[in-house]
């Protein structure tokens, strides 16, 4: 197995388990709550699975070798994958396109948009570092950023 390979395995392990947290959180809260309160919940549900959390994590932004700035991301786990929390009616396009642009700065290789204002909706977003993902899992290019692979499967909330 190459280290891109194994690397790769490695991401889709954590992303299933975070998947997995947040279906637990959905269904345990339900909807009407703030980012917030989903946040600390998630963070919370993957410790329990073993997962190491960083919440509120300030992530820089780089542009040409040069600090251009700098966001916090609502979650990093194991270092490897970014999580974007929302709360709203629906994920707008521009909210993914946010995600890719945060991957591009900060060289994380996933990023999982999760939406919790109804059951909870996940998009797995790849960025352009990326390791080599197996040929099973469904892409998407994303088109409003040049030079990117997105990858988005959403999943149902099971009952």
């Amino acid at each position: 197995m190459s280290p891109d390979s194994a690397n790769a395995n490695r991401i889709n392990t954590i992303t299933e388990r975070v998947i997995g947290c947040a279906f637990i959180v959905s269904r345990t809260l339900g909807r009407g709550y703030l980012e917030k309160v989903y946040e600390n919940a998630l963070a919370h549900e993957c410790r329990k699975a073993g997962l190491h959390i960083e919440q509120q994590r300030r992530l820089v932004v780089m542009y040409d070798g040069v600090d251009v700035g700098e966001y916090v991301a609502d979650m990093v786990i194991e270092d490897l994958v970014l999580v974007e929390i929302k709360a709203v009616k629906c994920i707008d396009p521009a909210h993914v396109v946010q995600c890719i642009n945060y991957l591009t700065s900060t060289r994380l290789p996933v990023c999982l948009l999760l939406n919790f204002a109804t059951k909870v909706e996940v998009r797995r977003l790849v960025g352009p570092f990326a390791p080599i993902f197996p040929p099973s899992l469904e892409s998407l290019t994303a088109s409003a950023v040049p030079m990117t692979q997105s990858e988005e499967v959403d999943y149902e909330d099971r009952p």
